[in-house]
Order: structure tokens, then C-alpha cells, then sequence
């Protein structure tokens, strides 16, 4: 299988520390990509020209973070990261969906923040940040479990996504209990050898 894949894209990385955490990560050659100039491969996989894209073995290509994560759980391997009980499934897919908007917000932002500074534009980059500020404290107020699933993940991915991009805006001020979640649950390997660098 191929990855399309970038390191500081935080939807690459929930793809990756995926793969790692199932214990599949050896059957993915990660294909470094910048989306932003469509490259033909990547163009020949995904016509959105985004990132992640997964070409399986049999030449199905997928794209969209959920989706590609989803396909990685139904492969043999490790632990199931979407869970089958449905109380525990629908909390993990519940963190993913609010993880993702963590990421949309903050990716959004950050593509914002090189256009020319005008009304339209600073309102749309104060509502990502609002977006983002009250998901933080949806998440204080309950914490992900240290239980390796789609949604700690996602969530880990979209909190160092803050950290990389925003850094001059640390999201662990008012949030101690997702703090301490974060610094434990960031020891486990599909996060400890995915984190981005800029």
C-alpha cells in the first residue's frame, strides 16, 4: 500500500499513527507529498489533490482520514481502533468527529493567516478560533480515555497539530485535565514517532 502523506498535515499524521498502533504500519510505503502544487501521482489517486490518500495493494485508492482509517481497522492485525461495542464505538467516533473539527478549524486558520488581513477574512479566522477554543473545553470537560482507539487518536493528532501551528497560543492554558491526558497518552508509539516538525 502507498500513503500520500505529509508530515505536518494532521490529517496524514491520524492516518499514520493508525497504521501504527494496528501494527500495519510495515505494509505502507509513505509517499511524501505537497498537495498544493498536484502532483500527477497524487492527482492520478485523489482528483481533490488532498492528502491523505491511500492506494491499496489492489489499486483502490482512498482518501478522507475517516475513511482511510476505517479501511486500515478491517486489515489483520493488532487492536481494533474502532470499537464493536457501540456504547465505546460511538464515544470514539464522537471524539473523531470533534478531533477533525479541531483540525478543519485550525488547518483553515492557518491558510488563512498568509492572505491580506481584511474584515471578511479576520472574521472567519476569529470563528475558527472560537471553533476550536469551546471544542478544547468540551474535551476538559471529558477527556479522552488512555484507551488506544480512532478518537484518543484523532484527538492527539489535532492537539499537536495546536501545538505546531499555534504554539504562540498554547491550547493547555485553562485545560489542565486534557493537558495531563495529552502528555501521558503522547507516550504511546503511534504518536511518540508521528509528531510533525515544521
Amino acid at each position: 500500500m502507498k500513503l500520500f502523506h505529509a508530515p505536518t498535515s494532521p490529517y496524514a499524521r491520524k492516518v499514520h499513527a493508525c497504521a501504527i498502533a494496528r501494527g500495519i504500519d510495515d505494509l505502507i510505503e509513505i509517499v511524501p507529498t505537497n498537495p498544493h502544487v498536484s502532483p500527477p501521482e497524487l492527482i492520478a489517486a485523489n482528483p481533490l489533490s488532498k492528502i491523505p490518500c491511500l492506494v491499496t495493494d489492489d489499486g483502490l485508492a482512498l482518501f478522507d482520514s475517516p475513511v482511510i482509517c476505517e479501511y486500515l481497522d478491517t486489515l489483520d492485525g493488532g487492536l481494533p481502533l474502532f470499537p464493536r461495542s457501540l456504547g465505546p464505538r460511538w464515544h470514539a467516533l464522537k471524539e473523531q468527529a470533534i478531533a477533525d473539527g479541531i483540525m478543519d478549524a485550525a488547518v483553515g486558520r492557518r491558510m488563512e493567516q498568509g492572505r491580506p488581513q481584511e474584515a471578511a477574512r479576520d472574521a472567519l479566522m476569529a470563528r475558527y478560533k472560537s471553533a476550536v477554543a469551546r471544542s478544547l473545553d468540551v474535551l476538559e470537560a471529558h477527556p479522552p480515555s488512555q484507551t488506544i482507539d480512532i478518537g484518543s487518536i484523532a484527538v492527539a493528532c489535532a492537539l499537536g497539530y495546536l501545538n505546531l501551528r499555534f504554539s504562540d497560543e498554547p491550547w493547555r492554558e485553562g485545560h489542565p485535565k486534557l493537558t495531563a491526558w495529552f502528555a501521558e497518552f503522547g507516550l504511546n508509539p503511534c504518536i511518540a514517532r508521528t509528531k510533525p516538525t515544521p
